[in-house]
Order: structure tokens, then C-alpha cells, then sequence
């Protein structure tokens, strides 16, 4: 059922408690990618441009949950947006402490206070009442914009709008909520076929119901990066010393036996002696010898799955095809990023490497969704749903 979202509410006067995910890789405290702080402006400004307030929170890393840890402070994301906003963004040093009330009461319509990590506290896992409530007592309408923990049944994506919603108070989604949900679950539901779908990364353990739930839906699954040796091993291929999960061969057997066909692996390999930009390279087909390792798919498959790519109608993509980060072995990813976009479907790239891939290439406009989420992204391709936005007002 349809949402209402943050543009279907009156807000003049108002204060909105937005949960934001801003989770950005920071080096240094320098943020390296302002990709999820530049998805969240549209719902950012929406506020701001009808004469509300804005308290923003959010989590950053993965702090032990012990109290303030320097290196995942939100402060350097507070200057990052003021930035992007043309605005002074007030940053709260604490989430619930005094600071964070002292940064309210100087909240004026129009203006924007980000409270510090809410990770600093192990009550935001826990999903803690009585932080909820504290949290909750900051605005007069909740709005869920942070796709990327919406998997997650934390105390700022549950019992806060729970709280709110008891006192009367709506709750509804942000606009990347909305365009997330949207083109996922949207596509699982009713995919224009043909329907490829294309899944890499390290880890079979990690996608495998991603990639069993897609047999039900796709019309071809294409495997590649470490994960598919697990695959070519599951075959009788011998993979060298690639990465496998060798616990899984049983399950990936039964899947390749199961779906005739549907599941396209691999048919050459970019291998090299070292996990190093430097080692022996060389292309292998079949066997892959002792002490090489599969680094990326090799050009038989890239045009495999180029000409899989060029008849669909529908592209999911989640997940490198190689070691993305060490070129040359990033060819593959690269390849395939060109060939969705040259298909001109409907795509939707998954997060990670593979939206790093279309950015890197300069086609962010080329394709119809990037998401921001990494988790949620794939446990929405498994078919779950999501309690923090079931919670959320319907229309």
C-alpha cells in the first residue's frame, strides 16, 4: 500500500524528525562520496521550502556503542550539507543530551540541526522506549528518509514513529524512501520481461536468497565476481585458489540443477598468480590451475552477458564482477555498467561497487535508479518486507 510522504503534509510551523542516512565513507574527516547526503536533498528542501524546521539523525560507521568515538562523528557531514544547502546546518554534540536541547530551542522555521551519531549509544540498536521517546519528543511529524537501515528495526526507524504515531503525530516517508521502494519492490513484483538480473561480489553466503528468490522472477541470473567460483566449483570446474565458500557448493548444485539454465556463470576467467595489480595475468577457460585465481570474468563472458543485457527490459544489478577496486581487473565491472546503459532499459543498480562503477564511468544520469541501500537493497530483492515502513501513514 502506498505511503504518504513528506510533500502530502502540511509542515509550516512545524518540526520534522527526519531520519537520514548518512553513512558516508570519511577519510581523514574528509567525506570521500556525498552520494546518500546528496539523495536526501529533495526531502531536505521540500521542508525548508514550505517553512518548517528540521532536526536530522542519523548513524555513521560502527561504533561500539559505548559513548562518542571522534572518527565517526557527524560533525564533518553537518558542514558537508550546510554546503550543499547554502545554509548554516547547526550540528548537536550529543543525540538526547543538552546540547541536542539547547540546539532545539534555537530551532527556527526554515533552519536545520543534525544531532550526532546516534550509533554513540547502544540504546538506538536496541531500540531502547525510553531513547525513543526522548528522540520522538523532537518533532511534530516523523519522516523515514533513510532507505539504507530500513531493514533495520532500530529504535530511529521503529519506536520512534510508533511513539509518534501513539500521540497523534504522522509519520511518513522521505522521497528516497519512496523511489526505492518504488523501483525494488516494484520490479520484484511485476518486472517488464525479459528480466535480467546480474549478481556479483565475494560471497555466495551473502546473495544466495537474493539469488533464489530472483529464480522465481528473472528470466536469466548472471553470476560473477568471487561468488561465482563456488558456482564453477558446484560444476566440476577446478577454480586454482579463488575465493570459495566451500560449504555452500552443495546449495549453489542444487540451485544451477534446478533452474535449467536460468543461472549463466562464467565461461573464462581473468586470472593472476598474486592478488596484486602487478602479478602474472592470464585468461583461462575450464580449469583454472593451482596457485592462479580468478580476478575477473574474461571476454567470452563479457560478451555473454552483454548479449543477455542488450534484450532485457528490465536490469537489476547488484555487485562487482570483479576485484573492481584493482584495475585491470575492473574491466569486467566496467563492461557490464556500459552495457546497461547501452541497452537503454530499465535499471536499477544495487549499491557499492556497482554504483561506483556508473558514477566512475559518468552514467549516473544514464541509468533509472542507484540505490543507497546495500542491506536493504538486498533483502528487498529476497522479497521481505520492512517493519519501519509498514509502520509509516498509509495515503
Amino acid at each position: 500500500m502506498a505511503k504518504k510522504r513528506i510533500s502530502d503534509i502540511p509542515v509550516d510551523g512545524q518540526t520534522v524528525l527526519m531520519r537520514v542516512d548518512f553513512n558516508v565513507p570519511l577519510q581523514h574527516g574528509r567525506i570521500m562520496d556525498d552520494l546518500r547526503i546528496r539523495m536526501a536533498l529533495e526531502s531536505i528542501r521540500n521542508v525548508l521550502d514550505r517553512n518548517g524546521s528540521l532536526v536530522l539523525m542519523s548513524h555513521l560507521g560502527r561504533p561500539k556503542g559505548g559513548g562518542p568515538e571522534p572518527q565517526y562523528s557527524l560533525h564533518p557531514v553537518a558542514n558537508h550539507l550546510g554546503t550543499l544547502l547554502n545554509l548554516k546546518v547547526a550540528f548537536a554534540t550529543d543525540t538526547i543530551g543538552p546540547d541536542a536541547n539547547a540546539k532545539l530551542t534555537d530551532l527556527k522555521n526554515g533552519s536545520v540541526v543534525l544531532l550526532e551519531n546516534l550509533r554513540f549509544s547502544k540504546s538506538e540498536k536496541t531500540g531502547d522506549a525510553a531513547f525513543a521517546e526522548d528522540l520522538a519528543r523532537m518533532g511534530d511529524i516523523y519522516c523515514n528518509n533513510a532507505f539504507g537501515t530500513c531493514h533495520r528495526d532500530h529504535a530511529s526507524m521503529v519506536a520512534v514513529p510508533k511513539k509518534m504515531k501513539a500521540e497523534g503525530k504522522p509519520a511518513v516517508c522521505g522521497f528516497l524512501v519512496e523511489k526505492e521502494i518504488k523501483y525494488l519492490k516494484e520490479t520484484i513484483d511485476s518486472p517488464e520481461h525479459p528480466f535480467v538480473a546480474i549478481i556479483g561480489g565475494a560471497k555466495v553466503s551473502d546473495k544466495i536468497q537474493v539469488i533464489e528468490n530472483l529464480t522465481t522472477i528473472a528470466d536469466k541470473i548472471l553470476i560473477g565476481g568471487a561468488m561465482a567460483f563456488t558456482f564453477l566449483l558446484a560444476q566440476g570446474t577446478q577454480v586454482g585458489s579463488s575465493l570459495v565458500e566451500r560449504k555452500w557448493v552443495d546449495r549453489a548444485r542444487c540451485l544451477l540443477e534446478s533452474v535449467h539454465g536460468k543461472l549463466i556463470v562464467p565461461v573464462d576467467t581473468q586470472a593472476g598468480n598474486a592478488l596484486s595489480p602487478d602479478c602474472e595475468k592470464r585468461c583461462v577457460e575450464g580449469d583454472i590451475p593451482d596457485g592462479w585465481k580468478g580476478l575477473d570474468i574474461g571476454p567470452r563472458t563479457i560478451a555473454r552477458f552483454a548479449k543477455e543485457i542488450a534484450l532485457a527490459r528490465t536490469v537489476v544489478w547488484n555487485g562487482p564482477m570483479g576485484v573492481f577496486e584493482m584495475p585491470p581487473f575492473d574491466t569486467g565491472t566496467k563492461a557490464v555498467a556500459q552495457s546497461i546503459v547501452d541497452s537503454r532499459c530499465t535499471s536499477i543498480i544495487g549499491g557499492g561497487d556497482s554504483a561506483a562503477a556508473i558514477e566512475q564511468l559518468g552514467f549516473t544520469d544514464r541509468v533509472s535508479h542507484i540505490s543507497t541501500g546495500g542491506g536493504a537493497s538486498l533483502e528487498m530483492l529476497e522479497g521481505k518486507d520492512f517493519q519501519s515502513v509498514e509502520i509509516l501513514d498509509d495515503k
